[in-house]
This record gives structure tokens, C-alpha cells and sequence, in this order.
């Protein structure tokens, strides 16, 4: 939908929900917003035949049992209060990673059109489902890519069957791999997807830069004790961080202690110091090194990069769109070896994205590295890898794991009516046209038929009319073919 402006009917608010963990009764106040511009987009008639879904995600997830029922209990008992939405206590919930994963899988396919009938030129995969004989054949879906501050997601359909190496591995797998019908109901398994999802706290942009700095402390801890001196402890000698611009110098305060870094600018360094942290720690659980993947066939698939997979290629190196590990990397060893005055004051000529920051400049470097170690040596996803796209927008408008979850909750209307909704509305002037035409072929129509009637009930008054006065000649005809019996005298 979009409004008068033409700008896309959608409303955001921040800090999320979850900032309701010690004040639940004030969740339904905080929904006020979002429930009331929805109310003024959709019709006031269709309000109670309008299904609504609260669908909490990460932050919801991080707090205990009790808080996140108490804040969803207030919603379910409040909102059909105020709002005549179709909404039960069903539909308000906090997802998990695994559901958030598929619904943003299901979402970004169906606004690439993945999900329609195959033509000529499409790409295409050979599916092998359970039960079946025959594999099918059917559009090539998209896998995604989305690195936020705190957690990194995969997902893409598995479309081959898969063998397992040992039954731990295979128990791992099951909560890894989401087999669901997007079709109309059961029967139909043209729409049946095997997705694999991961999701790894811990792993995201700003997340992995602080486990960063704790490795660099620990190291530089023993270190000193080993070798009895203070690296790292005042600005004298500071400890040299290769993932940091050039002469930017920082203190990395960790409570206990702080530590003075300076910066290298020396990004091939910067990412083997990175490699270790693809293992995790043990207090997330995450690991990316010996974590369950199902295979890849990178012959023929393709991929989106979200958040930090865009804003590491462009916010500063522009290099948004098409990804070259090859182009990338150049670039970034070019970024990460300027000085740090030299950044800055491109930064205030305004030479970089509008949406870089002072934050994005200086982490850059780091930010860079450790996306490239995720891609390549995390997912192992070849050098030479050229189907994977990072972006922002799809044909203008951001792609949000919500439009995947609101497709799948009415996934008993089949995609296909949906899709031909949409082309409808994207083609209103031709459908008027269409509307027009039809009218006009209705009524001549009727024009026809009522003719027709007109010419036939003419046509039965002429032969009502007509025996009286051709009598005599079908007399004459029956006597020539069939002899008449003689007519007696006087009869």
C-alpha cells in the first residue's frame, strides 16, 4: 500500500516492546500508535474480518517467561477493548529466531515473484521432496544474508534430500531445517519448502567487536604477566590494533580494566586476528565453525545481503549491489591503510554515504574484515562467488521479515491469488479499461440475443399464419405421393 504522497503505509516505533519487561501494564499503550494508524488504512467496515498478529522477536526473546506473559497478557485482555480487529490470544507471541528466519526467507521471495508459475527464461531448481517419485521442477529461490548489531541469520531452501554423517548430526539438524506449504491447503505441494535457518547471537557487527576487544585484552593481560611488562596500559605504549584506522588512538574500558589501543590500518592482519571468533563463546553457544550447515550448491543459487552485509559494502566504500570478494577486499585494505586524520576529513566533506557515521567511519575496518571472514570462511561461500547481492531496498521498499509472516499465516489462500491481486492493483488502468470493455460487450450482447428473439417469435407468427393458406397445395402433394381413398357421393 501507499498513501496520497506515494510513500509506503508504514509505521515504526522505538525502542522495542521488550523495554516493557518492569511496566507490562503499559504494553497496550505503547501499541496505541501502530494499532491506530493501522485503523485509518484500513477500512472501518473490514475492522472485525481484519485478523491482527503480535509477533515479538530477540528482545521479547532475551527476557524471562514471566515478564514476556505478563506484557503479552495485557495486549490479549486490552486491545479488543479499543480496537475491533479479529485478534485472540493465539495471535499474540513471541517467535523464535528459527520462524523469524523464514518468515524474512518468505517474504523476500514472494517480492521477487519465486513463488510463480516457471517461464522460459527463469532460473530453475529440481526439487526432490518426501514421498515423491518424481522430483520437481520449479523456480531457483533466493537464500538470505542479515548481519544486525547483535546477531548474524542464514536462510535458504534445501532442495535436495539430505544425508546425515552421524545421528547427532541429524538431531541437530532438526531444528535447523523448516519444512512448510505455502499452497492452499495440503494437497497442493507445488509450494512445499525445505529451508534451512540459523541464527547466531553474538555474531553481529557490534556484538563480534566487543568479543573482540575482551580477546585482545585477555591476550594482553598474559602477556604482560608472562613477560612482565605494561603493553596496553597507558598511551605511551599503547596496544597496536590492526582492525582500527591508522593513527586513531582509543581506550577500551572494560570495567575492570581499561586499555589503550592504536590503530594499524592493517586489514589482511585484522582478519586473521578475526578467525578465532567464528568459534563463539561459551556463553552464547553459537558457533559458526562447528555449527550444522546444510550444503550449498553455489553453481546455481543466489543470495541477499541485509543491514550490515549492505552497509559494510556502501555506507563507505560504495560498493552496494553485485558482490566481488576480489573488488571488496582491494577497497577495504585501501580504506583501513588512510590515517585517521585523512578519514575524518572525508567524512566531514561529506564524500561518504549520508547514512555513515562517525561510528561507521571508525569501525569500518574492523566491520569489513569481520564480514568477510562470516561469508567466506564462517558459511564458506567461495572467492569467486557472483550471485550475491547486497541491498537496502527491493524495488524501493525495505523488505521486513513481517510481510513473510503475514503470507504465511493466510498461507491457506494460495500465493497465486495473492500474486494476481497485486498484479491487478499494479495495473489499474489497464484493468479499467478491462472493466469498461466488458460492459460494453455485455450489453451488446443482450442487443443480440434480444434480436434474435425478436426475428423468432416473428417467424412463428408467419407459420401460424401460413397453413391456412397452403392447404390445398399439401393436399395435392400427399394425393400425388399416397392415393386417396374415394370420397363416397354426396359426403
Amino acid at each position: 500500500m501507499r498513501d496520497h504522497s506515494s510513500e509506503p503505509v508504514v509505521k515504526k516505533i522505538k525502542p522495542g516492546i521488550s523495554t516493557l519487561a518492569e511496566t507490562p501494564e503499559k504494553a497496550n499503550e505503547y501499541m496505541k500508535p501502530l494499532l491506530t494508524f493501522a485503523a485509518a488504512y484500513v477500512p472501518k467496515a473490514k475492522h472485525k474480518e481484519t485478523p491482527l498478529y503480535i509477533m515479538c522477536t530477540a528482545g521479547m526473546r532475551l527476557l524471562p517467561d514471566k515478564q514476556q506473559e505478563a506484557i503479552l497478557k495485557d495486549l490479549v485482555r486490552d486491545i479488543p477493548l479499543e480496537y475491533d480487529f479479529l485478534f485472540s490470544e493465539s495471535q499474540a507471541e513471541v517467535i523464535s529466531g528459527k520462524q523469524e528466519g523464514v518468515y524474512a526467507w518468505i517474504g523476500i521471495n514472494f517480492v521477487l515473484g519465486r513463488f510463480d508459475h516457471v517461464e522460459e527464461e527463469d532460473a530453475l531448481i529440481s526439487v526432490t521432496l518426501s514421498g515423491q517419485e518424481e522430483p520437481m521442477v520449479r523456480k531457483r529461490t533466493v537464500g538470505i544474508l542479515d548481519m544486525g548489531g547483535a546477531s548474524l541469520q542464514i536462510a535458504y531452501e534445501v532442495p535436495s534430500s539430505i544425508s546425515f554423517s552421524s545421528p547427532q548430526q541429524e538431531e541437530a539438524a532438526k531444528s535447523l531445517l523448516a519444512d512448510f506449504n505455502l499452497g492452499c491447503d495440503v494437497q497442493h505441494t507445488k509450494h512445499v519448502y525445505r529451508v534451512y535457518v540459523n541464527t547466531f547471537l553474538g555474531f553481529g557487527g557490534n556484538f563480534a567487536r566487543q568479543r573482540y576487544e575482551e580477546l585482545v585484552l585477555n591476550q594482553t593481560i598474559a602477556h604482560n604477566r608472562l613477560h612482565s611488562v605494561q603493553i596496553g596500559m597507558n598511551p605511551e605504549v599503547p596496544v597496536l590494533d590492526p582492525c582500527l584506522p591508522m593513527g586513531l588512538q582509543e581506550v577500551v574500558d572494560k570495567g575492570r580494566q581499561a586499555m589503550h589501543v592504536r590503530g594499524q590500518g592493517d586489514w589482511r592482519s585484522c582478519a586473521e586476528q578475526l578467525r578465532p571468533l567464528l568459534a563463539g563463546d561459551n556463553s552464547s553457544g553459537s558457533s559458526l565453525s562447528n555449527s550444522y550447515q546444510a550444503s550449498i550448491d553455489f553453481a546455481n543459487s543466489e543470495f541477499f545481503g541485509f543491514s550490515e552485509f549492505y552497509y559494510c559494502t556502501d555506507d563507505v566504500l560504495r560498493l552496494g549491489g553485485p558482490y566481488q570478494s576480489s573488488t571488496f577486499t582491494r577497497a577495504a585494505q585501501d580504506y583501513c591503510s588512510l590515517s585517521w586524520s585523512v578519514l575524518l576529513q572525508r567524512f566531514h566533506d561529506k564524500l561518504y554515504s549520508p547514512h555513515a557515521d562517525l561510528h561507521r567511519v571508525k569501525y569500518q575496518c574492523f566491520k569489513s574484515a569481520w564480514m568477510h571472514q562470516v561469508l567466506h570462511e564462517g558459511f564458506h561461500f567461495p572467492k569467486d562467488y557472483s550471485s550475491l547481492h547486497t541491498v537496502q531496498l527491493l524495488y524501493d521498499r525495505e523488505v521486513q521479515w513481517t510481510l513473510g509472516a503475514i503470507l504465511y499465516k493466510t498461507r491457506f489462500l494460495p500465493l497465486r491469488d495473492i500474486q494476481r491481486e497485486s498484479f491487478h492493483q499494479s495495473h489499474s488502468s489497464w484493468v479499467h479499461l478491462s472493466f469498461v470493455y466488458n460492459h460494453y460487450l455485455f450489453f451488446g450482447c443482450i442487443l443480440v440475443v434480444t434480436l434474435a428473439i425478436g426475428l423468432y417469435l416473428l417467424r412463428l407468427r408467419r407459420i401460424h399464419h401460413q397453413p391456412l393458406q397452403s392447404a390445398p397445395l399439401d393436399l395435392l402433394w400427399l394425393e400425388e405421393v399416397v392415393p386417396l381413398p374415394a370420397q363416397k357421393e354426396g359426403s
